[in-house]
């Protein structure tokens, strides 16, 4: 697989999907972007949530659902044709290697770097900030699957030059608290 090629594919489809969310959500207040993939590396989809989703988030549980893309309220929205596709091209290539375990484990990682990367750029390139006219908090996330704390900490340092950094990372220290 060409992970150049795949870069440019969900970099294309993250903006379009952004785009598409933005348009139709933007009165609820856009604050986040994700892209979110799959333990099994089949899959690439964006989330988006809102500051009015999480006016009826529980006090307790608020940071949980300001941060977590499973609990967020727009999931596989925009750009539907485009992260099919990829999802498509994902899959076609992973039955080719099904038995190859050293080469998933490359492929997986490897997607979910290019999957961050995508996301660096569009923050670099102000990409979120020209729409939105404000920061937005950006994650890269896995369904059922637990980064370790280290690597989930650079990816949000990584992708986040706003005052979401620190507080998500302040929350970060509260778990297994």
């Amino acid at each position: 697989m060409d992970f150049e090629i795949l870069k440019q594919q969900i970099e294309d489809a993250a903006k379009k999907a952004f785009l598409e969310m933005y348009e139709k959500h933007s009165r609820e207040q856009v604050y986040s972007f994700a892209l979110y993939s799959d333990e099994g590396a089949m899959t690439v989809c964006p989330a988006a949530n809102t500051l009015k989703m999480l006016e009826a988030a529980d006090e307790d549980d608020a940071l949980y659902y300001k941060y977590e893309p499973a609990e967020w309220a727009y999931e596989m929205e925009g750009a539907d044709d485009e992260f099919n596709a990829i999802c498509s091209l994902l899959r076609a290539e992973l039955d080719q290697h099904c038995e190859d375990d050293e080469w998933f484990e490359d492929f997986q990682a490897r997607l979910y770097s290019v999957c961050v990367e995508v996301l660096e750029k569009l923050k670099n390139e102000d990409f979120f900030r020209q729409i939105t006219g404000q920061d937005i908090f950006l994650i890269f996330t896995v369904s059922d699957y637990e980064f370790e704390k280290q690597d989930l900490k650079n990816i949000i340092v990584r992708l986040n030059d706003n005052e979401y950094k620190s507080e998500y990372l302040e929350w970060m220290d509260t778990w297994g608290n």
